[in-house]
């Protein structure tokens, strides 16, 4: 008898497929023989499924496979309204059974992942997602983010760099990437990789800079510092060779090629600050030991005067008040209250500067002027009447000491030192006894501080 009916197999919706999967479509349909009975059953299962009734759904379903126990069609959609009620065993049971029935099912082998990927099974998903790979190549993601997961590192970054030679870096593929190469043992294969890639790619800049830092990181210099000429040569417009060969020449107390590699990074967009910075702090200490490169770092910061991170000028001033370099220090100092006159801070970094190197006559002058910007800092007058002193214009150091005493509030240290240099004016003008009111105001004080 001849019993045969044709229904159209409709796949609706695929479960939590991850990754590239959720953009794929079931096929639309498929020509299956069934007997007498059966279409209703699985029209009815259907239609229940729709509605959310998954109970209803197996039922029928359940009676339509006594009809057709070899349909793989009724195990995959068994599979789908278990795992819809979250009855993982169940829904990874027919799934199973409708692969092996019909392998070449790309959807029963995805529907066994779903169970998978729901349930963190991740080792029991990597042979079913190796199986999918054959299907769609696209899967290969998936299978690196499961490699990833039970931490199979050799396996994943192999695939990783296989997907980056073919497609092209991700963001997500270079993070896990990062994450397995702190792991001493994956560099050996990740430096051959690269090798590898620079032979097939020599004009791929990223490569030569990720070996690069893998040869720095790993102290193998001489070999970072090849790579580096071969990136210098295959693209000669690259500012990420500088970089290294900055370094390079630096460490080899090659100040001329250091200063060509700076200058040329410096004004580069490509580059970060925080890179730049530690490069022009490399320079200075070079500079330190080898002074005739000196204008060189003059130029140097002239690059960062629009940078809001740090005032270059003024750290590099600092750099030298620290080792008592004080004609240094008050070059670098001046350099940056050019464009930032307000800084009271390095105002009195520059003062003190002038003291220390006894420039007494632009220490003078400089106070003065900024006694005129800031009336009421007590400091500049102190500045003024120390400098007045050491000139021996005691009346004109009076002046100023006796204007600027009046703004001093809860210091100490500089009320002391303003009765000191009072002390000391009075003495230069034979006022004895100012002088001793003063000197025993200043050690009436100290006295008081020992306490």
């Amino acid at each position: 008898m001849k019993n045969l009916k044709i229904y159209c197999l409709l796949f609706f919706g695929i479960f939590c497929i991850p990754n590239v999967v959720l953009a794929q479509k079931e096929p639309d349909n498929d020509v299956v023989t069934i007997d007498d009975g059966f279409e209703d059953l699985f029209y009815e299962a259907i239609q229940q499924k729709s509605m959310e009734n998954y109970d209803k759904a197996i039922e029928a379903l359940e009676k339509g496979k006594v009809i057709e126990p070899d349909n793989p069609v009724v195990y995959f959609e068994l599979g789908k309204n278990y795992l819809a009620q979250k009855k993982y065993q169940d829904a990874y049971d027919n799934f199973e059974k409708a692969a092996k029935m019909d392998p070449k099912n790309r959807w029963a082998w995805v529907g066994m992942y779903d169970v998978c990927y729901e349930t963190k099974d991740y080792n029991k998903a990597i042979p079913i997602v190796e199986k999918l790979v054959t299907f769609k190549e696209e899967y290969k993601e998936d299978l690196t983010s499961l490699y990833m997961n039970t931490q199979q590192f050799d396996k994943a970054l192999e695939l990783i760099n296989e997907l980056n030679s073919k497609f092209g870096k991700t963001e997500k593929r270079e993070l896990y990437k990062a994450d397995i190469l702190k792991d001493t043992k994956y560099q050996s294969a990740e430096k051959f990789n690269l090798l590898e890639q620079l032979k097939k790619f020599p004009k791929e800049e990223s490569n030569y800079i990720a070996l690069i830092y893998m040869y720095s990181q790993s102290n193998q210099e001489e070999k970072a510092l090849e790579i580096a000429q071969k990136l210098e040569k295959e693209i000669p417009t690259s500012d990420w060779a500088q970089v290294s060969l900055f370094k390079f020449n630096i460490n080899n107390n090659d100040g001329d090629n250091a200063v060509k590699a700076m200058n040329l990074v410096f004004p580069s967009k490509k580059i970060d600050s925080k890179i730049k910075h530690r490069m022009l702090n490399e320079f200075l200490i070079f500079t330190k030991n080898n002074p005739k490169y000196e204008p060189d770092l003059d130029k140097a910061i002239s690059y960062f005067d629009n940078d809001k991170t740090i005032d270059v000028a003024k750290e590099i001033g600092k750099f030298y008040y620290a080792k008592a370099e004080w004609g240094k220090a008050i070059k670098y100092f001046g350099m940056h209250l050019k464009s930032k006159e307000d800084d009271v801070e390095t105002q009195l970094l520059l003062l003190q500067g002038y003291t220390e190197n006894q420039q007494f006559e632009d220490l003078a002058k400089k106070a003065d002027d900024l006694t005129q910007l800031f009336p009421t800092q007590p400091q500049f007058y102190y500045y003024v009447g120390l400098a007045n002193n050491q000139m021996k214009n005691f009346k004109k150091a009076t002046t100023f000491l006796e204007s600027g005493l009046d703004f001093v509030v809860d210091d100490e240290p500089l009320e002391i030192n303003f009765n000191i240099q009072l002390g000391e004016a009075y003495s230069g003008l034979g006022d004895i006894n100012k002088k001793e009111k003063y000197f025993a105001k200043a050690d009436q004080l100290i006295k008081k501080q020992k306490k």
